[in-house]
């Protein structure tokens, strides 16, 4: 089983009861191994309280594996800096695949990560303020916009519309929007804004668009993106 939370592309998060469920579930088939991408844990809003399953189930530990990294949380995106913790058996496999493929991480690139692990969080706070008000801002225009709809995202910095609304209509310039992949297309086109179909993440029809940009350009993002659905027909 493989588990995001807060996840990507929607923002979604996993309360600590809906991991006791899934634990439940799992204890009921030993076979099973479990993986959790726990990328956006330090990405939470509206007093969102973070877990994740070896939490909650310790007793799954022995067929869990935890990854998580240094590039969201910390903005480190370009140190390519990812670890993960579960049983010794599986990780000395991997450990022996990386060493016969990238060798390591440079040196350079674990102490940076090490410091931001280990040196102060309170960055988190304002930063995730700020992630907020984007957020919220960005989600109000889609929901406005005739033809999309999205829910409220817990956690990561993605909103996933719901562009069904779109679906067999033509837009502005012409195009048809036959599915998702199209609505993306014309948006780009049309609009000059670049989100990524649901097509892509088995959700169809859908788009995520981030809002981890300056606050200018998300503003006219949501602009022209309210100005593309008002066009459609």
């Amino acid at each position: 089983m493989l588990l995001n939370s807060p996840s990507n592309p929607t923002g979604a998060a996993y309360t600590a009861e809906d991991l006791k469920g899934l634990a439940e579930v799992l204890r009921a088939h030993p076979h099973a191994l479990i993986l959790t991408d726990d990328m956006y844990e330090h990405i939470v809003y509206d007093d969102f309280k973070f877990a994740t399953i070896a939490e909650v189930a310790p007793d799954l530990y022995d067929r869990t594996l935890t990854m998580n990294g240094v590039s969201k949380a910390y903005a480190m995106t370009g140190w390519r800096i990812g670890y993960a913790a579960g049983p010794e058996k599986l990780i000395k496999a991997m450990a022996k695949v990386m060493s016969q493929t990238t060798s390591n991480p440079c040196s350079v690139s674990q102490w940076a990560s090490v410091a931001a692990l280990n040196g102060p969080h309170d960055f988190l706070i304002p930063r995730n303020a700020a992630f907020k008000k984007r957020r919220d801002s960005m989600l109000a225009k889609i929901n406005a916009a005739p033809g999309l709809t999205a829910p409220t995202p817990e956690g990561a910095f993605y909103i996933f519309a719901d562009c069904a609304g779109l679906i067999g209509k033509t837009s502005a310039g012409g195009m048809a929007l036959s599915d998702d992949l199209a609505v993306c297309e014309a948006l780009l086109t049309e609009a000059h804004v670049a989100v990524v179909p649901g097509t892509a993440f088995g959700a169809a029809p859908g788009f995520r668009l981030s809002y981890a940009t300056d606050d200018a350009a998300l503003e006219e993002a949501g602009q022209r993106i309210a100005t593309f659905c008002q066009g459609a027909r």
